[in-house]
């Protein structure tokens, strides 16, 4: 199975964006769905975008709709996700995630994680 690792995290000024990247080892990234999720402070880890394996339909929790922008490349074991026009509450800790069964919202659904990376968002 594929191993995750993401990047691009930090600190950034409402309003501002950010660029978060996961890189995936292993040929079978392709049959992979792809998501990202977040935790935090206190709270449960929550949905955050998600994509399909081949032609890349894309969903996202109505909390980010119109300002993230999740996206894969299959030739460079890579996903993506933009996040623009950022805001406090956007402030948890990233994590990329592969699904090879189905295009879930859980996290249970999701069977390989990332380690995570922070993003802080000040006001």
């Amino acid at each position: 199975q594929v191993q995750l690792v993401e990047s691009g995290g930090g600190l950034v000024q409402a309003g501002g964006s950010l660029r978060l990247s996961c890189a995936a080892s292993g040929r079978t990234f392709s049959s992979y769905y792809m998501g990202w999720f977040r935790r935090a402070p206190g709270k449960e880890r929550e949905f955050v975008a998600g994509i399909s394996r081949g032609v890349g339909r894309t969903y996202y929790a109505d909390s980010v709709k119109g300002r993230f922008t999740i996206s894969r490349d299959n030739a460079k074991f890579m996903v993506y996700l933009q996040m623009n026009s950022l805001k406090p509450e956007d402030t948890a800790v990233y994590y990329c995630a592969a699904a090879i069964a189905t295009m879930g919202l859980r996290p249970d659904e999701y069977d390989v994680w990332g380690q995570g990376t922070q993003v802080t968002v000040s006001s």
